[in-house]
Formats: structure tokens, C-alpha cells, sequence
């Protein structure tokens, strides 16, 4: 059985940074893709950054220069720093793998496992 464990999040002023993290157990592959998506109330669920077995990175345009995704494939886990956040930052984040996939796509329908979601929130 897959599950995703994310820890991290949180409230914090503008300006400020946070850090996820996302640990992956149970897969039967290495070769898979791991991304971050968010959703804030009212809105659909969004692309943030994503990241290939193989190091491979996409971010959306929103984040880019301000997030920093990575990952330790010994420990099957994805990190994402978020720097300068914005009020408009503030979603539920989401971290989900996406297998066979050798670069991070940005279509949640081709992620197969979902974490539970973490709040991050930013005042202004």
C-alpha cells in the first residue's frame, strides 16, 4: 500500500519561509515523479513544482525563484522550500506521485498517490 506522509506547513508572515516535506512508502519503483500541488478555497487544485527520479524539475510560473523542490531517492522523499511567500501562497499543499513518469508532469490526473494535504498559511 503507497502512502505519502507530509509534514511542514504552517503560519507565517510575508516575506517569510516555510519547508514540506513528503515521505513515500510502498512503491515497487524508483522511477516515478513527485510534485506538489495546492489548493486554496474556492479554487482548483494547482500545479507547484515537480520532480523526476532523475532529478528533473518544473516549477509553476507563480514560484518559480521562490520555491526549491528536491529529493533523497535513498529515502523515497521530496522536500520543497518556499521562500518570499505571498499571502496568495496560502493553500492546503498536497504532495503526489506520479509512476513511469521521466519528467514531472503538470496534470494532476496522471498522479496515481496523494498525501493528506498540509495547511500553509501567510499573513499579510
Amino acid at each position: 500500500q503507497v502512502q505519502l506522509v507530509e509534514s511542514g506547513g504552517g503560519l507565517v508572515q510575508a516575506g517569510g519561509s516555510l519547508s514540506l516535506s513528503c515521505a513515500a512508502s510502498g512503491l515497487t519503483s524508483s522511477r516515478y515523479a513527485m510534485g506538489w500541488f495546492r489548493q486554496a478555497p474556492g479554487k482548483e487544485r494547482e500545479y507547484v513544482a515537480g520532480i523526476t527520479w532523475s532529478g528533473r524539475l518544473s516549477y509553476a510560473e507563480s514560484v518559480k525563484g521562490r520555491f526549491t523542490i528536491s529529493r533523497d531517492n535513498a529515502k523515497n522523499t521530496v522536500y520543497m522550500q518556499m521562500n518570499s511567500l505571498k499571502p496568495e501562497d496560502t493553500a492546503v499543499y498536497y504532495c503526489a506521485v506520479a509512476q513511469g513518469w521521466s519528467y514531472p508532469t503538470t496534470n494532476r490526473n496522471e498522479y496515481n498517490y496523494w498525501g493528506q494535504g498540509t495547511q500553509v498559511t501567510v499573513s499579510s
